[in-house]
């Protein structure tokens, strides 16, 4: 795999880890301010060259005791992804559906009430960790990334996420 696609790959993940962000409390509440529509502000956001996506845009909702996000994302390359996870802020592996080509589980773990930090792996081997933090205002999310590249090269992004 070419190493641009590799890197877009690996940061569409984090459409993805909105999924961490969003569920700030043990018990979901349909009130909570991280549920909803999300969608990627690229001019925000920083990537490295040419592997920023096209477009990110999640829905969050309650699901018992977690949280049920549905992904869709556009990668740089134009390839369309669609996802869907339901997890809790356990720390456990919780499996990805759909057609997230990077990473085949998540594992969240709330840091505090407005941070969540989430593991993503493949294959059982981490591909890269996220700290996702909500605004005060709840109005925007800001996920840093932290991966390596097809090469061994860490790489790292920055996405900044607007509640629709």
């Amino acid at each position: 795999m070419q190493a641009g696609i590799r890197q877009t790959c690996l940061f569409t993940v984090v459409g993805l880890g909105l999924v961490v962000v969003l569920a700030g409390t043990a018990l979901a509440q349909p009130n909570n301010p991280r549920f909803g529509t999300w969608k990627l502000n690229v001019a925000k956001s920083t990537y490295a060259a040419g592997t920023a996506p096209k477009s990110v845009t999640f829905t969050s909702e309650a699901a018992g005791t977690g949280i049920k996000s549905t992904v869709d994302v556009v990668a740089a390359d134009g390839t369309v992804q669609h996802w869907v996870v339901t997890a809790n802020n356990d720390g456990k592996d919780n499996p990805l559906v759909g057609t997230n080509v990077q990473d085949e589980t998540v594992a969240r773990t709330r840091v505090d009430a407005t941070t969540v930090k989430m593991i993503y792996k493949k294959a059982g081997k981490v591909t890269s960790t996220q700290i996702s933090v909500l605004s005060k205002d709840g109005k925007t999310i800001a996920i840093t990334s932290t991966g390596t590249d097809a090469q061994g090269k860490t790489v790292k992004s920055v996405a900044v996420y607007d509640k629709q």
